[in-house]
């Protein structure tokens, strides 16, 4: 048996050789077919690396918050955060036994704990003046002498939380001085969105720009402050379209965005999840989103208030832009009105925020073209009836059209 098998050695390991040769081809194969379709342009994959250290989020407060009660009522809201996430790693997702939703919105059982966990926080931090949730209308006195107006929308993503998809906790702080009725979104202090997902991060604006803070990672409890100044860059390769079906009929303008960044290549990244759809744009440094008004069929559905006057803020000091998608100003200039108050929006890389309003606006100021349903739609192909022509194209300035797609800087 020795013998043998010291006869057969030469053999197996020429045989070994030859597979391992054959592996590593077909990976080199493999991996090179990846490059030929372009897979590492389309991902976007993150090009943050490990530091030796990440301030904790106190000390980062401190060194970046020079208002003291602000920076106390920072650090309250960052324990709600805390609460609400561990929650939703140990609550099931089912519909709440009691629906209080005055809009009929589907109330959960996480919805109900994260809202409960706020008016807590409103009732037992004396700094809060007013405060208002998302999901009940009103805007309730906490505190006659507090110094900030809060409001929130506790946890928005209600839709897709039963897929296991990211959600988060939405919080805009006005001053006292202005309250939040009558005020802009330019009039907050400070915006923070807390962001439910795989791991949990929070970005925040202080007195400098924009930080981001994860918790419970690096063996710390905590949160730790991981991206400090975030910047939005101005051009953008990712979009993120919802209301998309007024782009088939009543905006025209939106459908011929659409082609646009189809034809010149963009990526789509879209959940559905205001939360996580926008705060993409801090962690790839660019992205836009957009949800322009369609009418009685498709009308604007995001809050004023709770949902887009916090999220701008964010953005701009960022660097990024805002329109209300409407006359094209930024968001943060609408007047809240109600605290219910509904718009349209889009927001992120200023380019693509500008081409929103160069192509789409004009549609809107026409008025939404009414949808019946069965008629044709300006696009593509509805009731039997063979679709429309499109408009081509512009080629870019001085440039031939591209074999994978064209370079934005000429649009």
């Amino acid at each position: 048996l020795r013998c043998a098998l010291m006869i057969m050695l030469p053999w197996l390991s020429a045989t070994a050789f030859t597979v391992s040769a054959r592996c590593a081809a077909s990976n080199a194969c493999a991996i090179r077919m990846m490059a030929d379709v372009g897979a590492a342009s389309t991902a976007f994959y993150t090009d943050e690396v490990r530091r030796d250290s990440y301030p904790c989020m106190p000390d980062v407060l401190a060194a970046h918050v020079d208002d003291e009660d602000l920076r106390k009522l920072m650090l309250t809201l960052f324990n709600a955060f805390t609460t609400v996430s561990g929650a939703l790693r140990k609550e099931l997702v089912v519909k709440a036994e009691e629906q209080k939703s005055v809009f009929g919105d589907v109330q959960l059982g996480v919805d109900v704990l994260a809202d409960e966990l706020m008016w807590d926080v409103c009732k037992k931090e004396t700094l809060v003046r007013t405060g208002s949730s998302e999901e009940e209308p009103d805007v309730r006195e906490m505190h006659a002498d507090g110094k900030f107006c809060i409001c929130w929308d506790p946890l928005d993503g209600s839709a897709i939380v039963d897929n296991n998809w990211a959600v988060g906790t939405i919080i805009g702080i006005w001053p006292a001085s202005t309250g939040i009725l009558g005020a802009t979104g330019r009039d907050q202090v400070a915006s923070m969105v807390a962001n439910y997902g795989p791991r949990t991060t929070a970005f925040v604006t202080l007195d400098d720009g924009v930080y981001e803070f994860t918790l419970g990672v690096n063996g710390i409890e905590g949160w730790l402050c991981s991206r400090e100044r975030v910047q939005i860059k101005k051009q953008s390769k990712i979009f993120s379209p919802a209301n998309l079906r007024t782009a088939r009929h009543e905006l025209p303008g939106y459908g011929k965005l659409i082609d646009y960044w189809l034809d010149a290549r963009y990526t789509l990244r879209f959940c559905g999840g205001l939360v996580p759809d926008i705060c993409q744009q801090f962690s790839k440094g660019q992205g836009i989103l957009t949800n322009p008004p369609g009418g009685k069929t498709a009308p604007a559905k995001l809050r004023l208030a709770f949902e887009c006057a916090p999220f701008s803020l964010l953005v701009e000091k960022a660097g990024g832009k805002s329109s209300d998608a409407v006359t094209g100003d930024s968001i943060l200039d609408v007047k809240i009105e109600g605290i219910d108050q509904r718009t349209s929006i889009a927001i992120g890389s200023a380019d693509e925020v500008d081409r929103f309003n160069d192509l789409v606006l004009p549609s809107v100021s026409d008025g939404p073209i009414p949808y019946v349903d069965g008629q044709p739609t300006t696009y593509g192909l509805n009731a039997g009836k063979s679709p429309r022509a499109r408009e081509p194209m512009a080629k870019p300035k001085g440039q031939p059209w591209g074999q994978h797609g064209h370079d934005r800087a000429n649009y």
